[in-house]
């Protein structure tokens, strides 16, 4: 039976639709949406800071509030569903956190879009999903 999911989340559709497709699927499990801040592919402009501590202070501050954005835009979405979901940020590579972090909690199943990043980024930094899928310890769903 499964108990916990894990949802990481950017700000692209096919996020929303792993979210939706999560609270559908698993409708007792306690969903967690997980938003890592990273720098390399952020829509908040990779890099976005110059040689001060101020400026990637403030970068990050930025990124943090926008998190919050994201995060309350899953709680809009799970309340369609009268359901609540628990929301966690870090700071890192996408991927990395997230088997990390799957690694630490160890969540039953990590429930993600098949990709959010343009087909530039994907080539370049290859696809999370792809990432993620190889190196998790626990299964992974990937929604389309």
């Amino acid at each position: 039976m499964t108990t916990s999911v894990l949802v990481p989340m950017t700000y692209g559709p096919l996020s929303e639709h792993a979210l939706r497709h999560a609270l559908e699927t698993y409708p007792d499990s306690e969903v967690t949406v997980l938003h890592v801040v990273d720098f390399r592919t952020s829509d908040r402009g990779p890099g976005g800071w110059g040689d001060e501590p101020s400026e990637w202070s403030d970068w990050l501050e930025g990124a943090r509030d926008h998190a919050d954005e994201l995060f309350e835009h899953a709680r809009e979405v799970a309340a369609e569903y009268d359901r609540e979901v628990r929301t966690e940020s870090t700071v890192g590579e996408d991927a990395r956190m997230i088997v990390e972090y799957a690694e630490r909690e160890d969540p039953d199943v990590i429930v993600m879009g098949s990709h959010d990043r343009s087909a530039p980024a994907r080539f370049l930094l290859g696809s999370v999903a792809d990432h993620v899928a190889r190196r998790s310890p626990v299964p992974v769903l990937l929604v389309k």
